[in-house]
């Protein structure tokens, strides 16, 4: 489950990364806010990745997956990019448990 959920969130920290660089164009956001908000979402996306095996390790990657929607309400096309992101997390969980049950099944089988 680590591995697909890792692989999420770093896909995500270059979505946000990009979503940064077009978000600087809006006449209305200066570019600090735009790093300092978008730098501590890829931030967290990396520091995630190393949290995933530890207790509340999901929860914050779920409200990271909410924060990427509504994201939505400044750059638009962030509503879709959310949600495909959010349903990319929620096949990674789903699909990683149940990888992880085939290998210990397999594990006990063999010792």
């Amino acid at each position: 489950m680590r591995t697909l959920c890792a692989s999420t969130l770093i896909g995500e920290f270059f979505v946000i990364g990009f979503a940064g660089l077009v978000a600087m164009k809006q006449p209305d956001l200066s570019a600090g806010t735009v790093w300092a908000v978008c730098g501590v979402a890829m931030a967290l996306c990396v520091l995630l990745c190393g949290m995933l095996g530890r207790r509340g390790g999901l929860t914050v990657g779920w409200v990271l997956q909410a924060g990427l929607v509504l994201s939505g309400l400044v750059l638009p096309v962030m509503f879709f990019l959310g949600v495909v992101f959010a349903a990319l997390w929620w096949a990674a969980v789903h699909y990683g448990r149940k990888v992880d049950q085939a290998k210990a099944a397999r594990a006990a089988q063999t010792a």
